[in-house]
């Protein structure tokens, strides 16, 4: 298993990489969110093990980026602050866990552990479904058993689609499913999304609603 370690404090992330090591994994350690998105550009990992406050980009950059570019990564926040707001912050944006430092190595593996047999669990059910197969807990699409590795936003426009398929959307409706009210600019975002989408999927799955918007096309 692949591990993406965020940690800028020496001490603790040579004695927390070296336990996760003796459990056999493959530990990249950084110290900063720069290198870590770095990392997660040109490489595969199962699990990401992610320090909030470090320096360039934060940890809840870093799980931002994550959550809109490979949503299907594993997340852990492993950080000092434990008010309230920032817990919520990162569970807003689907991390997996979160663990309040200073953290007994032996929990925080185990922690570990859990999470990826939980994905390892749901990797194997949806590689054996066929057609299209959407899972909001881990936030992939499959088709045939083969991940479409779609974007959150690509996920999100779909997956409102196809839970209401007799209803035509809007634009800023599809916006306030996939943003909220946290976007602002031009409506037509939705159709680079959709054009994206199009693009992944393997069939005619989003019907233009001329004049009005999108809808699911069960037919297919």
């Amino acid at each position: 298993m692949r591990i993406l370690f965020l940690e800028d404090e020496p001490t603790i992330q040579e004695v927390l990489t070296e336990y996760m090591k003796m459990q056999n994994y493959k530990v990249s350690p950084v110290a900063d969110g720069e290198e870590a998105i770095q990392l997660l550009e040109s490489s595969q990992f199962d699990l990401a093990v992610l320090d909030i406050m470090v320096p360039q980009k934060s940890g809840l950059e870093v799980l931002q980026y994550i959550r809109e570019n490979k949503p299907q990564l594993a997340t852990i926040m492993l950080t000092a602050l434990e008010d309230e707001q920032t817990q919520i912050k990162a569970f807003n944006l689907y991390a997996d866990d979160y663990v309040v430092k200073p953290v007994s190595p032996i929990i925080l593996l185990k922690r570990m552990e859990a999470i990826l047999r939980r994905t390892k669990r749901h990797g194997e059910q949806e590689a054996s479904e066929q057609g299209l197969c959407i899972y909001d807990e881990s936030f992939q699409v499959f088709y045939n058993g083969k991940d479409l590795n779609l974007t959150l936003s690509e996920f999100l426009l779909l997956q409102s689609l196809k839970k209401e398929p007799n209803r035509v959307f809007t634009r800023e409706q599809l916006i306030m499913k996939i943003f909220n009210e946290d976007y602002i600019g031009n409506d037509r975002i939705i159709d680079a999304h959709v054009k994206n989408l199009r693009k992944k999927l393997p069939k005619k799955y989003i019907k233009t609603i001329i004049g009005v918007g999108y809808q699911f096309n069960r037919e297919e």
